[in-house]
C-alpha cells in the first residue's frame, strides 16, 4: 500500500472507532483502562527488553542524555504510567455532563452537553511513556487516537501500542481506537496533516522545529506550546532556603521537560546573599550557568549569558540567570522572553505574589512551588495529552475534559418559531 492510501485508511478507520466510541459507557471504558494497567505491569519485562533497543540505538547515534532519560522506561516509570491508567479510571467522564441546562419561556428544554472531539492525531518525540497517557486520555474521553512517536522509539511504542489493542480487543471495544503509524517515513504526518475529514485535532509534542512544523502544515486545529522557557523569579521578599530548594528542583529533577526551569531571575537586593549559595548548589548538581553583568560580579566564573540564551528552552542542565531591579523588571524580563508555559514567584509579600499571578501570561503561574508542578497528574487532572500555551481551546495540562467539545441538545413538544 502507498503512503497516502495507508494514511487515509488509518485516519478512516480512526472515525468509525470514533463514532463507536463516542456512546460507549463509561464503565466499559474504565474496564479497558484498569485492564491495560495490569498489563503494563505484567508485561513489563518484555517492555524493557524493547525499549532496551531504542536505548541502544539512542546511544549510538549520540543522543543526549537528557533525550536518553526521555527515552529511557524502568520498572518504576511503566508502574507509573499504569498507575496514571488507574488515576483516568477515578476521574469522572467528561462525555454525556450536563454543563448547562435551562428552560426557556416557551418551555423547550436546552442542555449543554460534553462530546468527545472525534479523532485526535498525537505526534510525540522520544517518552514512550506519553504512548499509554495519550491513549488512556483519548479512549475514556471517547476520542479515537492516531499515535505517531519518533522513530527513535519505535520498538517501545510497537509493544506499548500491542498491549493496548489487545485489552481493547479483549473488552471488545473498537481496536481502531488506538491505532500506531508504523512506517518512519516522515511524509506520513504531512499527509495525514492533509485530512481534515478525518482527523479533528492534531497535538503535536516535542521539539520547537517539530510543532512549528506541524501548525504550518495542518488543515485541522492544532493544540500545542513551541517552547517551555520558564523561569524562577526569587523576590526580595523571599524566602532564600525555600527559593535554594524550588529552583534545584525546578531545574535539576528532569531537565529534559517542558516544565523545567530555564532561567533564574534575582532581585537585586537579595542577590549578593542568594546567588553564591545557589551557584554553589546548582553547580553541584552539574549545572552551567550563564548570567547577565551583574550576576557575574556577584559569581565571576559564570559564562556571559546573550540574548540568546535568556530566549533558550535548553533542555538540559544550563540555567540563564539575570538580577533584576525589582519585580516589574522581572515580568517586563519574562514578558519579553518566555513562552507562557510556566512562570514562578518566590516570595513572603502575597501583594507580590498577587501582581504577579495577575501581570505573567502563561498558562500555569506558580507562587513558591516548583515549575515542575505543571504537570496534569500533579494537578489532578489525571495524566495529560500536553500542555497547550494557547488560548483557544484549552490551556496549560489538557486531560480529559480539555479533550471533549460540547453540543446543545434542545427538547421540545412541538414548538414552532414564530
Amino acid at each position: 500500500m502507498d503512503l497516502q492510501s495507508y494514511t487515509e485508511d488509518l485516519a478512516r478507520r480512526a472515525r468509525t472507532a470514533s463514532r463507536l466510541l463516542a456512546v460507549v459507557a463509561s464503565e466499559r471504558k474504565n474496564r479497558w483502562l484498569s485492564r491495560s494497567a495490569q498489563a503494563l505491569e505484567d508485561r513489563t519485562a518484555a517492555i524493557v527488553e524493547a525499549n532496551a533497543h531504542d536505548l541502544a540505538a539512542a546511544t549510538e547515534a549520540g543522543l543526549t542524555a537528557a533525550s536518553i532519560d526521555r527515552l529511557r522506561l524502568t520498572p518504576p516509570r511503566i508502574h507509573a504510567m499504569a498507575e496514571g491508567l488507574r488515576e483516568m479510571v477515578r476521574l469522572p467522564d467528561p462525555v454525556g455532563q450536563v454543563l448547562e441546562s435551562s428552560v426557556r419561556p416557551n418551555g423547550l428544554k436546552i442542555s449543554k452537553v460534553g462530546v468527545p472531539l472525534g479523532v485526535i492525531f498525537f505526534i510525540y518525540e522520544s517518552r514512550p511513556n506519553v504512548t499509554v497517557d495519550a491513549a488512556g486520555l483519548c479512549v475514556k474521553s471517547g476520542n479515537a487516537i492516531i499515535l505517531r512517536g519518533g522513530k527513535e522509539a519505535m520498538h517501545s511504542n510497537t509493544v506499548l501500542h500491542k498491549i493496548l489493542q489487545e485489552c481493547l480487543r479483549a473488552e471488545e471495544l473498537p481496536v481502531d481506537a488506538v491505532q500506531l503509524v508504523t512506517t518512519t517515513d516522515r511524509a506520513a504526518v504531512g499527509h495525514l496533516l492533509r485530512l481534515p475529514q478525518y482527523i479533528d485535532l492534531a497535538i503535536p509534542r516535542g521539539g520547537e522545529g517539530l510543532i512549528r512544523r506541524v501548525a504550518e502544515e495542518a488543515r485541522m486545529p492544532v493544540l500545542k506550546h513551541y517552547m517551555g522557557n520558564c523561569h524562577v523569579y526569587v523576590d526580595r521578599a523571599a524566602n532564600l532556603d525555600m527559593a535554594e530548594r524550588i529552583i534545584i528542583n525546578a531545574k535539576c529533577q528532569r531537565p529534559g521537560v517542558c516544565n523545567a526551569a530555564e532561567s533564574l531571575l534575582i532581585h537585586g537586593d537579595v542577590a549578593a546573599t542568594f546567588l553564591p549559595r545557589a551557584a554553589q548548589a546548582l553547580r553541584a548538581q552539574g549545572v552551567e550557568m550563564r548570567g547577565c553583568a551583574a550576576s557575574r560580579t556577584i559569581v565571576p566564573d559564570m559564562k556571559p549569558a546573550s540574548e540568546e540564551d535568556f530566549a533558550a528552552e535548553y533542555l538540559d542542565l544550563i540555567l540563564s540567570v539575570k538580577v533584576v531591579r525589582d519585580l516589574d523588571e522581572a515580568m517586563a524580563h519574562i514578558a519579553r522572553y518566555g513562552s507562557q508555559h510556566t512562570d514562578c514567584i518566590v516570595t513572603d509579600d502575597p501583594s507580590a505574589a498577587a501582581r504577579f499571578t495577575a501581570t505573567v501570561d502563561s498558562a500555569a503561574v506558580m507562587v513558591n512551588a516548583s515549575t515542575r508542578f505543571n504537570d496534569g497528574f500533579e494537578l489532578g487532572l489525571g495524566a495529560e495529552i500536553g500542555i497547550s500555551t494557547d488560548k483557544f481551546h484549552a490551556r496549560g495540562p489538557c486531560g480529559l475534559k480539555e479533550l471533549c467539545s460540547y453540543k446543545f441538545i434542545v427538547l421540545g413538544d412541538g414548538q414552532v418559531r414564530a
